[in-house]
């Protein structure tokens, strides 16, 4: 990574918390980074800042339309919230649990997001809205493609929080065989361009404790959906 992607991703850390931690760059595939460490300052920032937001729109496990029930609890922020239920996949502006909008998108949640895909190659990343997934032990995400958002041409950034997992890469189709990434709290992944559509996932979440979310992981994924 140049000394011009580092700054991108430097960030006001609280007080206590170096801000020189390094950052390193992994590449997954063509127009796909593993950026380590690229949150790790902010991760206790990060945490206080979602907590009210799931005071407002609580987590819940969502139905698939097949009417499988998602062991990953979720919730949304952000102009625009993901949402499956026996009528499919799509965003939504009103929080169905709740009636009401979901809560704004904070303002360093989006600023890491955009540095993050500026840093990765792609500048200019608006998101609108932010799937908030909570995993516990044994949870996890079959392969998928992210393909409900209106511009495809805009990256996808996902930031870990807490427990380390197993983030399965795969391909452009689901027959391809995927790849096992380790991440660690404070990790951002980036994809777009070419690998935009590849098929992707979480292994079962192993159990454990970790000192900032206790025995579950935090992952915010940050779209430009409408």
């Amino acid at each position: 990574m140049s000394a011009h992607q580092q700054d991108l991703l430097a960030a006001q850390a609280p007080d206590g918390v170096p801000q020189d931690t390094p950052v390193r760059a992994e590449s997954l595939s063509t127009g796909a980074l593993l950026l380590r460490g690229a949150a790790l300052a902010q991760v206790q920032e990060l945490l206080a800042t979602i907590a009210p937001l799931l005071a407002a729109a609580p987590l819940r496990h969502m139905q698939t339309p097949g009417g499988f029930r998602m062991s990953v609890a979720m919730s949304n922020c952000g102009r625009l919230g993901w949402i499956t239920d026996r009528c499919g996949y799509r965003y939504v502006t009103h929080d169905p649990l709740t009636g009401e909008p979901w809560p704004a998108l904070p303002e360093c949640l989006r600023a890491l997001g955009m540095r993050a895909a500026t840093a990765a190659g792609y500048a200019g990343f608006a998101p609108d809205a932010c799937l908030i997934n909570c995993y516990e032990p044994s949870a996890r995400m079959s392969l998928h493609q992210d393909r409900n958002e209106r511009d495809l041409n805009a990256p996808v950034v996902s930031i870990s929080l807490g427990l380390p997992a197993v983030f399965l890469w795969g391909g452009a189709t689901r027959a391809e065989r995927p790849r096992r990434v380790p991440l660690a709290s404070g990790d951002v992944v980036v994809w777009g361009g070419a690998s935009r559509l590849n098929f992707h996932g979480v292994a079962a979440l192993a159990a454990g404790e970790h000192p900032a979310t206790g025995a579950r992981r935090l992952n915010l994924t940050l779209r430009a959906a409408g």
